[in-house]
């Protein structure tokens, strides 16, 4: 792995998606096949392949700091290009510094990992006036979340995180994109633990070898992504659970 300390000319960008996006760190050492952040080589100018670069905005409190006075208060997504609570999080605790310039100025804040790290962060997330704290969960089959995100959390931890960060009265939700054979099988294990639930079939091709490598092509197919998706939604309508397909 090649991390590498950089000083950032910006931290707080705007986003498409909420008001502004927060990403502490160029890359992740998660590494998952399917990611769409991979374009971000376009830009860093890395040569090592996706997961294997992590460069580590140092200065991100400091800009934070400078720039929530200098915009106009939004909600702030942690984060969009990589996962906020990676493994370096627990040296650098730079999602933590920005948390906390957050919670003091009462920004809206989205986090979204695949990592129980955050639970470090608990205290500083009951500061935060809006806050919601997603889980990237594409499958309930472990031995599938292997294939394609062999470097990322096992699927009961990310669980039992989100189902205590529910407890504790945080709103929650699990964002499942994309869909991986075994995702059907979710609602069961989310029930009591979300608020909601995001599905959808997204930047297929970044992980095309990932199926066909393991014999997973029928998988690809329309049919597939449409008939998951349903099936998975009934079982979350009747288990109460609010499940928006977004594709």
């Amino acid at each position: 792995m090649n991390v590498k300390e950089i000083q950032s000319k910006t931290i707080l960008s705007a986003s498409k998606i909420y008001n502004y996006v927060i990403n502490p760190y160029v890359g992740c050492q998660h590494a998952c096949s399917y990611c769409y952040a991979r374009f971000m080589k376009r830009f860093s100018k890395h040569k090592e392949p996706w997961g294997e670069f992590v460069d580590v905005k140092i200065n991100a409190a400091d800009l934070l700091l400078v720039e929530i006075n200098k915009k106009k208060q939004g909600s702030v997504w942690i984060s969009g290009a990589c996962d906020p609570y990676q493994p370096l999080e627990i040296k650098y605790k730079l999602t933590h510094k920005c948390l906390k310039i957050l919670a003091q100025h009462y920004w809206p804040v989205i986090i979204q990992t695949r990592s129980p790290l955050v639970l470090r962060d608990i205290d500083v997330l009951r500061e935060v006036p809006n806050i919601e704290v997603g889980f990237s969960i594409t499958t309930a089959d472990d031995s599938i979340r292997t294939l394609f995100e062999p470097n990322a959390p096992p699927i009961e931890e990310r669980l039992r995180a989100l189902g205590e960060l529910h407890r504790s009265g945080i709103k929650t939700y699990v964002m499942i994109a994309p869909i991986l054979p075994g995702a059907q099988l979710l609602a069961k294990a989310l029930e009591g633990k979300v608020d909601y639930i995001l599905v959808d079939r997204m930047n297929y091709k970044y992980a095309d070898w990932v199926y066909m490598k393991y014999r997973l092509q029928d998988n690809l197919s329309d049919d597939f992504f449409y008939r998951t998706g349903r099936e998975l939604a009934d079982a979350c309508m009747k288990l109460g659970i609010d499940c928006r397909l977004v594709y």
